[in-house]
């Protein structure tokens, strides 16, 4: 791995002399590495690579709900943070010590709402989760890759929730009576666990950043090739097809229907990939 990424780093610098060509294919995404459990003190955490842009994803259950939730709140609330970290570009940095401000903040929210898009609150039951999205490296699509490892995250937390019994279905849960009165939780199979995970997420979601560079459609842009782009979009999918958003913006042109729908076209096929990416990353974790 660290050859590989020393090799990625040369090629790196060979295309920030501004040449937006590569090797890589115009509908090819960059190369995706994951090393899951990163930091042991998380509920649920990896090290998400795409391309050199690197994520750092934790997640992590909250004491108690948020305090504008009513009391006796019978949902959950997932909520999302994201920061650049000095070392992560070029020039330093500042760490934003008084609070996310403008694009941070733009960026959290995307994430947050990407992630509620995929759980149902309502199944996760009075949990709160906050997903924490650092990012390591960055080389372009910070955003769209901190809401496809902050998915991951959150579904490796619900899973280790439900296995722990801290996630329950509604019919399971005790009430405060049955607690003070010493009721036991009566564990789940192995079958309900899988079947109230797929309740609490029923899908997975995912995003990339897609561009019209030199009038060709490019998928999942790194820094040169969104530098150099006349129209740049981010597209972020749940895995049953649904979009959370799709945001284009012209920066040295406007582009047509056609344009738009080749862009959303390709971002599609690439969240695809992402999905499988992700089922497969989990398939073998617990």
């Amino acid at each position: 791995m660290i050859h590989a990424w020393a090799s990625a780093r040369r090629a790196m610098a060979k295309m920030k002399s501004g040449d937006v060509n590569s090797d890589r294919g115009s509908d090819e995404m960059r190369e995706i590495e994951v090393a899951m459990d990163f930091t042991p003190n998380a509920l649920a955490s990896l090290i998400y690579r795409q391309g050199d842009t690197m994520v750092l994803a934790c997640a992590t259950k909250a004491d108690s709900l948020p305090r504008w939730f009513p009391r006796d709140a019978e949902r959950g609330w997932v909520h999302a943070e994201y920061s650049l970290l000095p070392g992560s570009t070029d020039r330093r940095f500042r760490r934003e010590r008084n609070g996310a401000k403008g694009r941070t903040q733009e960026i959290e929210r995307l994430v947050a709402r990407s992630l509620r898009g995929a759980i149902d609150l309502e199944e996760l039951g009075p949990i709160a989760l906050t997903i924490d999205c650092d990012i390591l490296n960055a080389d372009g699509g910070t955003r769209c890759a901190s809401i496809t490892a902050a998915s991951i995250a959150m579904r490796l937390a619900v899973r280790r929730l439900i296995a722990s019994g801290e996630c329950l279905p509604k019919d399971r849960r005790l009430t405060r009576e049955q607690i003070k009165n010493g009721v036991e939780l009566e564990e789940l199979s192995a079958e309900e666990k899988i079947a109230h995970e797929s309740a609490v997420m029923p899908n997975d979601v995912a995003a990339l950043s897609v561009g019209m560079v030199g009038g060709e459609v490019k998928t999942d842009l790194d820094y040169i090739l969104d530098s150099n782009a006349d129209v740049d979009m981010n597209v972020v999918m749940t895995s049953d097809g649904g979009f959370v958003e799709v945001q284009g913006t012209g920066e040295e042109s406007t582009y047509t229907r056609e344009e738009l729908d080749s862009m959303v076209d390709a971002a599609s096929v690439g969240i695809a990939e992402l999905h499988e990416f992700q089922s497969s990353i989990l398939s073998d974790t617990k």
